[in-house]
């Protein structure tokens, strides 16, 4: 409706900045990939041990064991296995191709309720990526190229002891204060065996500490490189700004940490009856300084190259329009439109 998520994150925190050198590291550097973390995501190659779990989990006939989910896709893959053979041969001899260069010799098409019904070459390269045997090697707009990840990436490495400690810390350093449960949310979701010890063992180092927010319950977490940061803070030492944050931001991804941190309710309602939206399709919240103060339901028209703000929903102490027109109108360019259609902004 705007921007592809991953570059609307980036826009956030960056500003308008040259795309091209995002391609760059994904395409040419390989010092980006795309993979799986908490969510569908662009991930540094230098953190390829935290997801090789993953890709092992699959492949693992126990672990994939379980559930009707993995029953099923372990038969599918059963019975289509001349399908997988084709796909590695073929990108084995003309790689890196998109799905439709690639002949379905399926046995038995994937069922389901939802778009991936029958799209038997794209559910068998899904899988695969899964189990980390091929990745996307490109995109031609939204359209993937793919190939063999030992093409692209470096061997993996073997997951070191200390792997669940060391994803813990990435998580909260990126949460900035968080609790155990939300720790287990962030970064690479319900992948944290023994977390509990980890956490104790990181409290015992100094690693991380134990805080207390005002008015929430809960043993809360913060790291140790982030105390300088606080204290910065509570001297006044900060100066913050306003922008617009994706619905899937990471800020907001966790809806009952927003909630609870920023008292602010917020739900993706892409999926919602229209009739029954509070408040619009493609919804950004708006952060000014360190508040959420707005949800605001956008759409570029990119025939007459405009920004339009379809909804607000603001919270009660609203800031005045200047330092959101300002964000909206840098939004605007970032979008490739010319001008801001926003006559539901209040005040």
């Amino acid at each position: 409706m705007v921007a592809r998520n991953h570059l609307l994150v980036l826009w956030s925190r960056l500003g308008n900045f040259d795309r091209r050198l995002l391609e760059k590291l994904l395409w040419k550097d390989r010092s980006l990939f795309e993979y799986w973390a908490h969510m569908a995501s662009i991930v540094p190659t230098a953190d390829l041990e935290f997801h090789v779990p993953m890709m092992r989990r699959w492949r693992d006939p126990e672990e994939a064991r379980g559930g009707n989910w993995g029953a099923q896709r372990r038969k599918w893959i059963e019975d289509n296995a001349q399908l997988r053979e084709n796909i590695l041969t073929q990108l084995r001899e003309g790689g890196p191709l998109p799905a439709a260069k690639i002949e379905d010799v399926s046995v038995r098409p994937w069922r389901s309720t939802g778009w991936t019904n029958g799209r038997n070459v794209d559910r068998m390269l899904s899988i695969l990526w899964m189990d980390g045997i091929v990745m996307v090697a490109g995109r031609t707009g939204t359209a993937r190229t793919w190939d063999l990840a030992e093409r692209l990436l470096p061997a993996y490495p073997e997951p070191g002891a200390d792997l669940t400690a060391r994803a813990a810390e990435r998580s909260l350093r990126a949460l900035g204060v968080a609790t155990s449960r939300q720790i287990t949310a962030h970064f690479i979701r319900n992948r944290y065996p023994g977390l509990p010890d980890a956490l104790a063992g990181l409290v015992a180092a100094r690693r991380i500490h134990r805080a207390t927010i005002a008015g929430l319950r809960g043993e809360w977490y913060v790291h140790d490189s982030d105390l300088d940061l606080l204290e910065a803070i509570q001297a006044g030492d900060w100066r913050g700004r306003t922008t617009l944050l994706s619905p899937f931001d990471n800020l907001v991804a966790d809806r009952e940490r927003t909630r609870l941190l920023f008292d602010f309710e917020f739900t993706l309602e892409i999926y919602v009856p229209p009739a029954k939206r509070r408040w619009g399709y493609f919804v950004m919240p708006v952060l000014h300084g360190d508040r959420l103060v707005d949800r605001l339901d956008l759409a570029v028209d990119r025939r007459r190259r405009v920004l339009e703000v379809r909804r607000s929903t603001p919270e009660p102490d609203l800031p005045r329009r200047g330092p959101l027109l300002q964000a909206l109108n840098e939004l605007a360019a970032f979008a490739g439109a010319d001008r801001v259609e926003a006559t539901v902004l209040g005040r």
